[in-house]
């Protein structure tokens, strides 16, 4: 029987698809609105799967426009009392609810500040909604799992679609428009998932590599096997990776790497070879050959560029966190203790 997490993963192509086509006009307006201001630099406050769409964000705004963008500290807001000056900055809010009181705070102070704010959510008139400037709806529907999937990358793809519009060119809303086929084509990916179910089932702990704009994908994919598999899993870049924590591998600890090509990948063969060294389990989410010949679950995907490959290297990882679930008789759609909506102050 079909779970709503399995069905929501296999919902995003089409989800991604509609968000593009609705929401463009939308989203030049906004560029225009932030060009306007001349940000200084950009603050994002959100929790949870939202926090790994605001590390995308971090790469996405860096590279492609070099703006500097830093995640907020909420409790700066909420328990010290102390908010920053963000007079001259872009602050967004993410988050699929709108609902968490630290994440309406920051952008609340900030729209007081006279600072440009955006809302990124799925509920337009939620309360982040109504603290910011500007909203942009994900439109994604309702999400009936826990684990956030269509939601994610949702946000991903809205933060991308922001992104070309600062650039004024057509090409980035090209590569946009392609998107889903490609997000479609990641979704073959189940059966590998599937079949190297049983090397995470037995483990109890788990490291997730990624780097760059994929730095976002190894810390959702981490996220994904906590909350649907109840796994220690840690994300890591790679870089950081080999410079200590590399020791604790051995042949029971299993290892997931996300590494599609792009500039972030050009020294993935070296961690390849430095966890297969050790003997550790390899989950490789690539689009190349050499580095999933390495692998004992080689997780394909399409080659996409870089800066929307995270929209792509996240469904094999979610694929596989449902399927590890499923092995391990969980339900992925009501993790124990966990709620759809948190709340945090």
């Amino acid at each position: 029987m079909e779970t709503a997490f399995e069905r929501e993963i296999r919902q995003q192509p089409d989800v991604i698809a509609k968000l593009v086509a609705r929401e463009r006009g939308r989203v030049e307006a906004i560029a225009a609105e932030i060009r306007a201001a001349r940000p200084r630099f950009a603050l994002i406050a959100a929790r949870g799967s939202s926090d790994n769409a605001a590390r995308y964000a971090k790469y996405l705004f860096g590279v492609q426009h070099k703006l500097a963008v830093g995640l907020a500290a909420p409790a700066l807001y909420t328990m010290y009392g102390t908010p920053p000056e963000v007079s001259d900055a872009l602050v967004i809010g993410v988050s699929q609810s709108g609902q968490s009181p630290d994440v309406v705070a920051v952008v609340a102070d900030a729209t007081r500040q006279n600072a440009l704010t955006i809302a990124l959510t799925n509920d337009p008139a939620s309360p982040l909604a109504r603290a910011a400037n500007l909203c942009l709806p994900l439109g994604a529907g309702e999400e009936e799992a826990v684990a956030a999937s269509k939601t994610y990358t949702s946000q991903l793809a809205a933060l991308a679609m922001l992104s070309a519009a600062l650039t004024a060119h057509e090409e980035p809303w090209s590569e946009l428009e392609r998107l889903p086929e490609a997000m479609q084509a990641a979704l073959a990916a189940a059966d590998a998932a599937r079949a190297g179910a049983a090397k995470l089932a037995g483990a109890t702990r788990v490291a997730v590599l990624g780097r760059g704009f994929n730095f976002a994908t190894a810390f959702e994919a981490a996220l994904k096997l906590k909350e649907t598999c109840y796994l220690a899993a840690e994300p890591y870049s790679w870089a950081d990776f080999l410079h200590g924590p590399i020791a604790v591998l051995d042949r029971d600890f299993p290892v997931v790497v996300a590494a599609p090509s792009g500039a972030a990948a050009v020294d993935a063969d070296e961690i390849a070879d430095a966890l297969a060294r050790r003997g550790a389990p390899i989950a490789m989410v690539s689009d190349r050959a050499d580095l999933l010949a390495r692998a004992d679950i080689k997780l394909a995907i399409p080659s996409v560029p870089e800066w929307l490959s995270p929209l792509v290297a996240i469904i094999p990882c979610q694929l596989l966190a449902l399927a590890v679930a499923e092995a391990q008789g969980n339900d992925p759609d009501r993790p124990r203790g966990l709620a759809k909506v948190t709340r945090t102050t």
